[in-house]
């Protein structure tokens, strides 16, 4: 198997599009370890995931937590091949009544975490030569949305970022690329009322939200030898609502 042996790290791993990355990857032979803020979602990954799935507990606030995860993930498994940043989250509001604290710890969660996780990261991958970052980002980053400022901001910046970093670590084999998703049966589209759905799907012209693991295919993907001439990128997964 291609993976077979990779040490992958998929951060929000205990549900929805993460879950289905980490457990495609661990399905494809990799070491994987999957991250979740709570007990709740340690306990789902460790339950539901293969012996070469791993549930670690981060929280991403601040980068003295995620310094103090990676001096535990790297004392376990000394090496990292593969980071996917999927960890998220929303808080939406019209930007006249958003709270300060809102649009703060979205950008903190969103995309300062990823550069410091980056950080360290990195550091690692370009000591062997080798390394895959798959940025998880979203429809809203292009299109913008009422009500989400804050968190179109996030994932805008981190297509800029990953553009950045894409480049300045290409020639040490190390590739740097962004999946952007539309809107996938999650927990998150589930909690949409029928006629918010129904307006949504007129616009997509293909007439369905996406499945999970059809985000999951191409961060594998990109993760593989297959695109290994491939960095830099943004990959929309949308049904046809938003084409560049």
């Amino acid at each position: 198997m291609e993976f077979e042996n990779k040490i992958v790290l998929v951060t929000g791993a205990s549900r929805g599009i993460g879950y289905e990355i980490a457990k495609m990857f661990s399905n494809k032979g990799a070491i994987v370890v999957g991250t979740s803020t709570n007990k709740l979602g340690i306990s789902k990954i460790e339950k539901i995931f293969k012996k070469n799935v791993f549930a670690m507990k981060l929280d991403v606030s601040n980068f003295q937590n995620i310094k103090k995860f990676f001096e535990k993930f790297y004392n376990k498994f000394n090496n990292i091949d593969i980071l996917v940043n999927n960890a998220g989250i929303i808080k939406d509001n019209l930007l006249i009544r958003m709270k300060i604290d809102d649009w703060n710890q979205v950008l903190q969660i969103n995309l300062h975490s990823i550069f410091y996780i980056s950080k360290i990261v990195v550091y690692r991958m370009l000591k062997k030569k080798f390394g895959r970052i798959i940025n998880i980002s979203s429809l809203i980053a292009d299109s913008g949305n009422i009500g989400q400022s804050n968190y179109s901001t996030s994932k805008s910046g981190l297509i800029g970022f990953s553009k950045s970093l894409a480049r300045e670590v290409a020639s040490r084999n190390i590739t740097v690329n962004v999946v952007s998703p539309g809107f996938i049966k999650t927990d998150m589209t589930k909690k949409m009322d029928c006629l918010r759905k129904r307006e949504i799907l007129k616009s997509i012209p293909m007439n369905r939200f996406g499945e999970a693991k059809e985000v999951a295919n191409v961060v594998l993907f990109l993760a593989s030898e297959k695109s290994s001439y491939i960095t830099g990128e943004t990959i929309h997964i949308n049904g046809g609502i938003y084409m560049r």
